[in-house]
Order: C-alpha cells, then structure tokens, then sequence
C-alpha cells in the first residue's frame, strides 16, 4: 500500500503592502504624517492623544494629520480597541512600497513629494539607530552582543547591485516567517536598514 504523499506545508502570509503612487504620496509626505503611520505600523493601535504623547505633539495636530491619513487609506478605524468616545486608529498596511518612478515624474509637486518623503525615511533611520545607540546600556547582554552597525564597498553594475538588493531581502524575508510569537520572553521588535547606493570616488 502506497502511502500518500504528505501535503504540502501553508505558503507563509505576505505582508499587507501599499504601493505608493503620486496621490497617495501627496498624502503621505508630511513629517508628522510619516511619524504617526510608523507609530501605528509598529507600535499598534492608538488614539491620537496617545500618539500625541508619545511623538510630542499636540492631540489636535495628531488628529487632523491622522485624519488626512485614513482619507488617503493608509489608517484606518479600530473600534474593537475603542473606549467611551476616544477614537482609535490602526495601520491598514503593514509596509510601503516605493516607486522609483515618482522622482522623475512629470510634475514637480510628485517629485517634491518623493524627495521629501525619502529624506524623512532617512532621518527616521537615523533616530531609529541614534535612539538604540543612546538607550543600549538598558537592554540586557543578549541584545548588546547581537546588534550590527557595518558597512561593505564593493565594485559593481546596476545589474548586480540589483541582484545583491534582492537577494539581501530575500534572506529578511526567511527570517520575517520564523518570528517569533507574540509575547515571546527576550524577543523584541527588530530594525534592520539596508541602504544599497553608488558612491562618488573624486
């Protein structure tokens, strides 16, 4: 008797993620804006006099740029977190993809937009890793014998800079499917920044 063939294990989920295109970077590229949407992506739902709190804001400036959020679908309602008439907000995407397309797109408001908006990301990398540097001594030994600040120059084309970027997110994504549950004991959010670019070597 043959035995049958086991079947085949779940595809892992992808994560949810919004494609950016000229309207909804016009939405998006604000300072504030941007920082509100990592809060709620990596922090959870919140309300808007929370993530004032936590970002330094006032509660009215939260929520009209959250406001502005959930009109260009990027947040959306979270009643089920809901307590009296506080209204709570959550991500309706867990990543963005970026076009690179809108920096030379035909109007100077798009670019303007995508300029701006990849600037932010950078500064928003570079707080991520000051705040770690600043705040490490806090963390267990683990954690201070596992972080990673490195660099690599390597001489390449297009096409095989293009290839090691795939490649580098690709081995992300095997470790985005063995993640940890929640809740798990010693394990925490982890950041990793890939910046993958051509120097000039006057």
């Amino acid at each position: 008797m043959t035995e049958p063939e086991p079947a085949p294990a779940p595809a892992p989920a992808q994560p949810k993620v919004r494609n950016l295109d000229a309207r909804s970077l016009r939405g998006l590229a604000h300072p504030l804006r941007i920082r509100l949407l990592d809060a709620l992506r990596f922090g959870g739902p919140a309300t808007a006099s929370q993530l004032g709190e936590k970002l330094g804001e006032s509660s009215g400036a939260t929520s009209y740029h959250l406001r502005q959020l959930a009109a260009h679908g990027f947040i959306e309602d979270a009643p089920e977190h809901g307590k009296g008439r506080e209204r709570w907000w959550k991500s309706a995407y867990q990543g963005l993809r970026f076009d690179d397309a809108l920096l030379t797109d035909e109007n100077p408001e798009v670019r303007g937009a995508a300029d701006l908006y990849l600037h932010e990301l950078l500064t928003t990398h570079n707080r991520d890793l000051s705040t770690w540097l600043g705040n490490r001594h806090a963390w267990p030994e683990a954690w201070n014998s596992t972080w990673d600040l490195s660099s690599a120059t390597l001489n390449l084309t297009p096409e095989l800079t293009r290839e090691l970027v795939e490649k580098l997110h690709a081995v992300i994504d095997t470790f985005r499917d063995r993640a940890a549950p929640e809740g798990t004991d010693e394990a925490a959010q982890v950041r990793i920044h890939t910046h993958t670019f051509p120097l000039t070597t006057e």
